[in-house]
């Protein structure tokens, strides 16, 4: 992991309280990887705030950050404008293990559960499938970036007002059931990310979550992102931070 002063080259506010900013972070993206995250220093808070990497441009060695505003550290963050240099570490985490990418594969978000999956699904091309559920059409973001990546996009809304009215696992039962799918990578709200991995499981269908546990210090020294797991026979505590944030669902203790 690297601590690195990163410059914000562009930002934009693309739902209600979501903000879309490319950070020019080059040792940081040298090793960074679809699924990892970074942590943030916010001027005058003690801990740093950790934000999932929503794309990398390994060529202009800037990361992509998609955050929701959803306390006083992102706030702090979302203040801040094209230009302005920000303190990050990273990358940190484990992330996606994609495999052959020319197989048919499957990517499940919720909400800011989205931005995570788009540099997985990347690699992936018309190979690649995208279910993405919001809580309404003012919510929907990301849509045309999959898209633009050669994906199939389906878009679910809990009111209707976009899309499909309703889960994401409806058009993913559906979709596992008409066509093959080699791997199937999820993020988002806990019960949506449990009743993936049911869906797979029935099916044979590898599956990958990344699980969102409130983090303190993003190294696994805090031990508060705790998550149980099935580990040699047995049932442990891993840390999202540190041995997630992506876990094969199969080892997830639901």
């Amino acid at each position: 992991m690297t601590v690195e002063d990163c410059v914000i080259i562009s930002k934009k506010n693309i739902a209600k309280g979501v903000f879309d900013i490319w950070v020019k972070c080059p040792q940081i993206v040298a090793e960074a990887k679809a699924g990892q995250f970074i942590d943030v220093k916010c001027d005058n808070f003690t801990l740093r705030r950790p934000i999932s990497i929503c794309d990398i441009d390994n060529k202009k060695g800037q990361i992509r950050l998609v955050f929701e505003i959803r306390g006083e550290g992102t706030d702090w963050l979302a203040a801040k404008n094209v230009g302005d240099c920000i303190d990050l570490l990273g990358p940190l985490g484990n992330g996606f293990f994609l495999g052959k990418t020319d197989k048919p594969a499957v990517f499940v978000g919720g909400g800011i559960g989205v931005p995570p999956l788009l540099a997985a699904s990347k690699p992936f091309g018309a190979n690649a499938t995208a279910i993405l559920g919001f809580r309404s059409a003012c919510a929907v973001i990301l849509k045309e970036d999959y898209e633009h990546n050669g994906a199939s996009v389906t878009i679910c809304t809990d009111d209707g007002t976009a899309g499909r009215h309703g889960l994401v696992t409806v058009p993913l039962e559906e979709r596992l059931d008409a066509q093959e799918c080699a791997v199937v990578f999820a993020c988002g709200p806990k019960q949506m990310l449990k009743a993936v991995a049911r869906i797979c499981d029935k099916r044979g269908v590898m599956c990958f979550v990344s699980m969102e546990e409130r983090m303190a210090c993003g190294v696994g020294a805090c031990l508060s992102c705790a998550c149980k797991v099935k580990y040699e026979g047995e049932e442990k505590y891993f840390h999202v931070c540190k041995n997630g944030p992506v876990f094969n669902a199969k080892t997830i203790v639901w």
